[in-house]
This record gives structure tokens, C-alpha cells and sequence, in this order.
């Protein structure tokens, strides 16, 4: 029998099986936790389709902040990759661009039909085109150190958590019904059109890497204060921080130019030999 039916052995000029190297689970971590925001993303939709707009915000401002999270356990662990990196822009477009425009139009957008539809289409495609500039700058290597302590334009969390201002005010007694539906729709498109300006903001990547020792302390206090402040009076908290973030948005600015102006002159006292145009 055995002669009939021999072991099964492979050719002699046939490749061999190709194994898959296993996958370290440091790199796996933070695509998990993309994905738990992409997640809560699309919930937010959902939920805001039910008309339960309260917990959608709190989807999104959840989402936000493992957004935040995603990329700092990455480095921390030293799993970042190149999948990772497009995993997290696509997560980005769900969550800060097709999920607020979706849950605006759903909220008040819809009283002005097709015009609220189609501002929240181009909230979305901004914020789309937004994430693509963003990843063709993170590939320029001429690109001055100190850029890096800035956008350009409204980065996409930000810019979500902000056009749901009027969610804020409603959540806080002001009924934005089809009579403010129009003032919804303008705030809507002012924040879309800074998501692709080129209007310089601070970034924030470069700030903690190292704390003074009298500062530790305050910190820790300013940050349980906050935390405290975001869990007691969620609403009144957002609401405050979007207001300060669009006033912050001239000092990013100013400060980007004073600093540009800086480097061009020392760019001008490298080379003494050339005399400057004009």
C-alpha cells in the first residue's frame, strides 16, 4: 500500500512555500487604536441620524483625542509605518471630515436643503485635500526645523471639534432651528476655507519633549483642573476652548512671520558678499 501511495514530496526545482514574517505587536498597538477611532467616528453618524447629537459630539471629541494618542504611542514604542501613517490620514478624513459635515447636515444643515448639502460637501473635500497637503509636506526635506512648530491652515482635529460650535451652543440653551441654520452654514464654510488656507497655526509637536523641573508640578494641577472642568461642564468647556482657538489663530500667524523674517536675515547676514534687492 505504501508503495501505491508514497509521502508526498516536493519537486525538486519547485520554490519553496513562502513564509510571512510575523509582525512585531509594538506596530500593531497604535493601528488599534486608529481603528477604535474610526470606529467611534462612524458611531458618531450614526447616532446623529437617531437624533442623539449629544453623545455623537462626545464620539468625535473622543476620537479626537486617540487621535492625538495614535501617533505619540508610535514613537513612544518605535512602531511607526509607512501603513500606519496612510491608515491614520484615512481615519483622519472619516472622522474629522465626512463625520462632523454629516452630523451638521443632520443636526440643521438640512432646513436649507441642497445649499446645506452642499456645504457640508465641501467641509469634507476640504478637510480631504487638507490631509493630502499635509502628507506631501511631511515628505519635503528642505522643510526649516522650526516650520515643524506649525500647520498650515487648521489642522483636522481642530477644525473638527470646532465647526461643532453651534452643537455646543444648542447643547447650552441657544436652539439653532431653521432660523440660525443659515448662521450654521456660513460659520461651516469660514471653517472650511481655513482648513485649506494657508494661514500658519501652532502645531504643538515640538512642546513637552522636555519640561522645566518648577513647571512639573502646575501642570499636573492645569491638567486635573481641565480634565475636571471637560467632565462637570463638557459643552460650556468646548464651547470656551473654540472660541480661544479661533482668537489664537492671528498669534500662530504673526508669530510664524516674525520668526520667517528672522530666518530670512540670518540667511542675509550668512552671505555678507551679496547685497541684499532693494
Amino acid at each position: 500500500m505504501d508503495d501505491l501511495f508514497p509521502p508526498f514530496a516536493p519537486e525538486p526545482n519547485e520554490p519553496k512555500p513562502r513564509r510571512f514574517k510575523p509582525v512585531p505587536v509594538r506596530m500593531i498597538i497604535p493601528n488599534m487604536i486608529t481603528l477604535m477611532a474610526v470606529c467611534l467616528g462612524l458611531t458618531a453618524v450614526r447616532l446623529a441620524f437617531e437624533g442623539r447629537f449629544e453623545p455623537a459630539v462626545i464620539a468625535i471629541v473622543v476620537a479626537a483625542v486617540l487621535d492625538g494618542i495614535d501617533g505619540r504611542v508610535a514613537r513612544l514604542l518605535k512602531g511607526t509605518s509607512r501603513f500606519g501613517a496612510e491608515l491614520d490620514s484615512l481615519a483622519d478624513f472619516v472622522n474629522f471630515g465626512c463625520a462632523p459635515a454629516l452630523i451638521l447636515y443632520s443636526f440643521t444643515l438640512h432646513h436649507l436643503k441642497s445649499l446645506g448639502w452642499i456645504v457640508a460637501l465641501i467641509f469634507a473635500i476640504a478637510m480631504a485635500l487638507r490631509l493630502a497637503r499635509f502628507n506631501v509636506m511631511l515628505d519635503d526635506p528642505d522643510r526649516p526645523e522650526w516650520r515643524k512648530d506649525f500647520f498650515v491652515g487648521m489642522p483636522a482635529p481642530a477644525g473638527a471639534l470646532t465647526v461643532l460650535l453651534p452643537l455646543y451652543l444648542h447643547f447650552l440653551g441657544l436652539n439653532f432651528g431653521a432660523g440660525l441654520a443659515p448662521v450654521a452654514l456660513a460659520y461651516m464654510l469660514m471653517i472650511a476655507l481655513l482648513v485649506i488656507s494657508t494661514v500658519p497655526t501652532f502645531s504643538g509637536k515640538t512642546m513637552g519633549k522636555r519640561v522645566p523641573r518648577e513647571y512639573v508640578l502646575p501642570i499636573f494641577v492645569v491638567t486635573v483642573a481641565g480634565f475636571g472642568l471637560l467632565i462637570s461642564f463638557p459643552f460650556e468647556t468646548l464651547a470656551l476652548l473654540s472660541l480661544a482657538y479661533l482668537c489664537v489663530i492671528p498669534l500662530g500667524a504673526n508669530q510664524y512671520r516674525r520668526r520667517a523674517r528672522a530666518e530670512a536675515a540670518a540667511e542675509v547676514a550668512a552671505a555678507p558678499g551679496e547685497t541684499p534687492a532693494g
